[in-house]
C-alpha cells in the first residue's frame, strides 16, 4: 500500500509508522520504502518495522530498480509500505505515477483538523484526479475526538473505505526541525510514540492486510560492473549525530561490489581506521559545530588522508564540514577543515530542493539536492548537475585531486561503475 497526502505536513510519516509498527509487533514482516529522495523518515521507519528502508523511484531510482526491490520484498514480506512524498500527485514522475506503475493501492492521509464534509470533497478529488489510479481509501489524522473522526467517515462518498483515524495528540506526532523530522536517535521517547499511534489505528478502523499483489522481476546484475570491483578496499563513512543523511542502498551496494565499510564519528573519534578511501555524507554539522570544531586531531587526519592522494566523496553536510568555515543560522561561525577553499553560512529559509543529473567524469549519476545554506567557493566547478524538472537548481560539484565535494546527495546503485570509481584507490 502506498500512504499518500494532497500535501505536504499532512502526516504521512506518522501513519506508514503506525502502520508499520502494528503489524510488525503482530508477528508480520513488513517492509517499507520510500518514495523519493529522503533520509530522515526513513530513520523513523526503519524503527517503527524492525528491517531497513529502501528509496523507490520512477526517476532516482528507476522502474526496473524500483520493480526489483519491490519482487523481493514480495518474496519474503508480509505486507509492503511505501510512503509518498509531497502531495500524491505533485512532481514528475509523482507518488500517483507510481501508484499506477506497480498496480499498488492508494491510502490517502489527510489532516482532518479544522474540517467536516469538506474532508469527503478531498477524498473524493484525490480517488477521481486522474484516470486509472488505485485509490483505496482514507485515513484521517489529527481528529479532534471520537465523533470528529465518525463525522469524517460518514462523508465519505461511496466506494472510498475509511481506514481510520488518529487523533490530534502530542504523544503521537513526530517533532520536525527546519530540515525535516528529528533524527530518530535523538528522540528517546520514539517506540513510545510509534506503539501508541499504532494503538490509535489499532482502536479506530479495520487493519486487516489488503488483497495481496503479486510483483515478478529478473534479479539484475551489477551491469557493466565486477562484483569485485572494490575488493579489498576499506571505505571509512562518517556516521554519528553530525553526519547520518546516506542511503542504505549506497552502502549496499559498495558491500556487494566487495568493499569494507568501517564507520567512525567526527564528533567523537580523533583518528580515522585504517582506510583507503573517505565517504562524508550529510546530516547536521550546523548543530555540532562546537564538537567538530574542537577536534583538531580529526580535521588533521582528514587533511592527511587528503593529502596522500585517497579518495574522499563528500556531499552536503560532508561538504560542509571540509569548508574553512561553517556559520550558523545564529550568527556562531567556526573553523573547520578547509580541504574546500569556501565558507558556507546557514540561511533562515530554504535555499535549493530538487532532482539532479550529474555527469562526472566517472559516469552520469542521479541523486537530489535539500539544503538551507549558501556556500561562497573560489574554484570552478567540475560539473554542475541538471534538474529535470524546472532547471533552476544546477548544484556545482568541486574537485580538488581525489576529492569530490558538492551538496547533492547522490544514488550509487544507478550507476555501479561510476561508484566504484569514485572509492577506487
Amino acid at each position: 500500500m502506498l500512504i499518500a497526502a494532497p500535501a505536504s505536513g499532512q502526516g504521512k510519516t506518522t501513519i506508514t509508522a503506525a502502520l508499520a509498527r502494528l503489524h510488525s509487533r503482530q508477528g508480520k514482516r513488513v517492509q517499507v520504502f520510500k518514495c523519493g529522495p529522503d533520509f530522515l523518515d526513513p530513520m523513523i521507519l526503519q524503527r517503527a518495522s524492525g528491517r531497513p528502508v529502501y528509496q523507490i523511484d520512477l526517476w532516482m531510482i528507476g522502474e526496473q530498480e524500483s520493480r526489483r526491490l519491490l519482487s523481493a520484498a514480495a518474496a519474503e514480506c508480509d505486507l509492503i509500505l511505501i510512503e509518498g512524498v509531497m502531495g500524491l500527485f505533485d512532481g514528475t514522475p509523482s507518488a500517483a505515477d507510481l501508484a499506477r506503475c506497480f498496480g499498488v493501492p492508494v491510502l490517502a492521509v489527510i489532516d482532518g483538523s479544522g474540517m467536516a464534509q469538506t474532508f469527503g470533497a478531498m477524498a473524493h478529488g484525490l480517488a477521481s484526479y486522474q484516470a486509472g489510479l488505485p485509490f483505496a481509501g482514507v485515513l484521517a489524522n489529527k481528529v479532534g475526538s471520537a465523533r470528529h473522526g465518525e463525522i469524517l467517515r460518514d462523508c465519505l462518498p461511496e466506494g472510498c473505505a475509511w481506514f481510520g483515524a488518529l487523533p490530534r495528540s502530542e504523544a503521537i506526532g513526530l517533532p520536525s526541525r527546519h530540515l525535516g523530522l528529528v533524527q530518530a536517535d535523538e528522540l528517546a521517547d520514539l517506540d513510545a510514540r510509534l506503539d501508541a499511534a499504532a494503538d490509535a489505528l489499532l482502536a479506530s478502523a479495520d487493519t486487516q492486510l489488503p488483497v495481496p499483489i503479486r510483483f515478478s522481476a529478473p534479479e539484475t546484475a551489477l551491469v557493466g560492473t565486477s562484483s569485485a570491483a572494490l575488493a579489498g578496499v576499506r571505505i571509512g563513512v562518517a556516521r554519528d549525530a553530525a553526519f547520518a543523511f546516506i542511503y542504505q542502498a549506497n552502502l549496499d551496494l559498495l558491500t556487494r561490489l566487495g568493499a569494507e565499510l568501517l564507520f567512525f564519528s567526527p564528533l567523537s573519534d580523533t583518528q580515522l581506521p585504517e582506510i583507503d578511501s573517505l565517504y562524508l555524507p550529510g546530516g547536521y554539522p550546523e548543530l555540532h559545530l562546537a564538537e567538530l570544531s574542537g577536534n583538531q586531531a580529526m580535521q588533521a587526519a582528514i587533511r592527511e588522508h587528503h593529502d596522500a592522494g585517497k579518495p574522499i566523496h563528500a556531499e552536503c553536510g560532508g561538504m560542509l564540514y571540509l569548508c574553512e568555515s561553517l556559520t550558523d543560522a545564529e550568527g556562531r561561525s567556526a573553523e573547520l577543515v578547509g580541504l574546500l577553499p569556501g565558507r558556507a553560512t546557514m540561511q533562515k529559509r530554504l535555499t535549493a530542493l530538487a532532482l539532479q543529473e550529474v555527469a562526472l567524469p566517472e559516469g552520469i549519476l542521479r541523486g537530489h539536492t535539500f539544503h538551507h545554506s549558501s556556500l561562497e567557493c573560489e574554484l570552478d566547478p567540475l560539473v554542475r548537475g541538471e534538474c529535470p524538472n524546472y532547471k533552476r537548481t544546477a548544484e556545482a560539484v568541486w574537485r580538488i585531486g581525489r576529492l569530490t565535494a558538492s551538496y547533492i546527495h547522490l544514488y550509487l546503485p544507478g550507476n555501479p561503475q561510476a561508484a566504484a570509481a569514485l572509492f577506487c584507490p
